[in-house]
């Protein structure tokens, strides 16, 4: 049977539908962690686990489920990941201990590392056409962070009325709707597999998913502890080594994890980095002036979700405008003027202090930096995923969405740092959303810099070229 637009609309629907619960399933126990503390009798450091189990295993397995997308296709990884991903879920709402709620957490991460690469994977062939690809790209960059907006949203709704175990409805409900959708109308759409029948280098996937599971938690854990502590130094130091070797074995394999010269094309270095950038931004906003509202301003965790609001309307009004803005100026010029924009966004929030008014001071540097984050992330995805044979579209969506979950890591670990050698937690803020202006400015530089020659062109010559 062909695929007709209305079935290939809802295919689309489906699978943004799935990435931003991906997303969603990050944030969504941030706001009630504190209770989840109370209720397992657990110390607030041992939080720590429950916040980055799921993070972990995401960040870390994603080259690796991208690597097994392209071997065995898009529809067969799709349906793994859902299931795991749906049957963590419910285990992780049913927990009744500390540890096996970890371990469900971690397990879900594991199903969406296999579940992201492999969407992006039956979106090329979904879209065979390059111009058709690059629109729905645009609007999937913007997906994501979306998902993420309205699980904070919803994790301060349900934790005030109901519980926090039913925020794993969402993820349950989701997984089952994919599941369905794979045993109906998706896999007449995406029938078509790659062949890649060669080695799945799993010295590069046990070296790739334990550096960056490590690196990951050294910086998570500086939020909690010292830098010179050896929880904070230890799985730094390591993750540094092990993904060092990583990088010195993928030139010696045959089939390398990812192949050299994969993530070095102009195109793609600026997409990847626009994506990290927009996500540590956005992640940096988020936590904290979810801090700032709740300790400093004594909002209760409803009126802190209520603020995010804008917010979160800002990013689906970005999202439904996405895909024409990067088809009217191309997706450099997007990606670079998003920079821009979040820069001045940041800077405006650099003015925070403890007397500030959220409607005067707080709420037009929220709208500002997601407009510009919004836009960054929809040129970003659409330059991320550029020059990408259908064979490689598994290992394109899994680096992107590495990107995506270090941006927070990275970040806000980096401008925490930052924050800390202010005098005051307030002036710390400040300190890190101007630090977070300057990186900004800077990339932008950057961006010009490697792309001058196409950012005086037309650039959706840009687009033409994708494959």
């Amino acid at each position: 049977m062909q695929t007709t637009k209305r079935n290939l609309n809802k295919a689309f629907a489906l699978l943004a539908l799935i990435q931003a619960t991906l997303i969603f399933t990050i944030v969504m126990i941030g706001i009630p962690l504190p209770e989840i503390g109370v209720e397992f009798g657990i110390h607030e450091a041992d939080l720590l686990l429950a916040s980055t189990a799921y993070g972990l295993s995401f960040s870390g397995l994603l080259l690796f489920g991208g690597r097994l997308t392209d071997r065995f296709g898009g529809r067969t990884l799709l349906t793994i990941g859902l299931c795991l991903f749906g049957l963590a879920s419910v285990g992780a709402a049913l927990s009744f201990h500390f540890s096996a709620m970890v371990l469900m957490r971690f397990l879900q991460g594991a199903g969406a590392a296999m579940t992201a690469p492999a969407a992006v994977a039956i979106l090329r062939h979904l879209y065979p056409e390059p111009e058709d690809f690059m629109r729905a790209m645009a609007t999937w960059g913007g997906v994501s962070v979306l998902g993420g907006g309205v699980g904070f949203l919803a994790s301060g709704v349900v934790t005030t009325w109901i519980s926090w175990r039913w925020m794993f409805a969402v993820p349950v409900g989701v997984a089952l709707m994919g599941l369905i959708a794979v045993a109906g109308f998706l896999p007449k759409a995406a029938q078509s597999r790659p062949s890649v029948q060669s080695g799945l280098d799993l010295i590069g996937a046990v070296l790739a998913t334990l550096g960056i599971a490590l690196g990951s938690y050294g910086l998570i854990a500086s939020g909690e502890f010292a830098w010179s502590s050896p929880g904070v130094y230890g799985p730094l130091l390591s993750g540094v080594a092990l993904l060092s070797l990583f990088f010195v074995v993928e030139r010696q394999v045959k089939s390398p994890l990812l192949p050299p010269g994969f993530v070095r094309e102009p195109y793609r270095i600026v997409g990847l980095m626009g994506i990290l950038l927009a996500s540590a931004s956005m992640g940096l906003v988020t936590f904290l002036l979810s801090l700032f509202l709740q300790i400093q301003q004594h909002w209760t965790p409803l009126e802190t979700a209520g603020a995010f609001v804008p917010y979160t309307f800002t990013l689906l009004l970005m999202n439904r405008a996405a895909s024409g803005i990067v088809s009217r100026f191309g997706p450099l010029k997007v990606t670079c003027f998003g920079l821009l924009i979040g820069a001045a966004g940041l800077a405006w929030l650099a003015g925070i202090h403890s007397q500030i008014e959220y409607l005067s001071g707080l709420l037009p540097g929220i709208v500002i930096l997601t407009t510009g984050t919004s836009m960054m992330f929809a040129g970003a995805a659409v330059l991320s995923t550029m020059h990408v044979s259908p064979h490689q579209a598994g290992l394109a969506g899994g680096v992107m969405n590495t990107s995506m979950e270090l941006g927070p890591t990275l970040g806000l670990a980096s401008l925490m740092a930052v924050a800390a050698l202010a005098p005051d937690v307030v002036r710390g803020y400040s300190l890190a959303f101007g630090t977070a202006a300057g990186v900004y400015l800077v990339a932008a530089g950057l961006a010009w810099f490697l792309t001058r020659d196409k950012l005086l062109q037309t650039d959706t010559v840009a687009a033409d070229k994708v494959q």
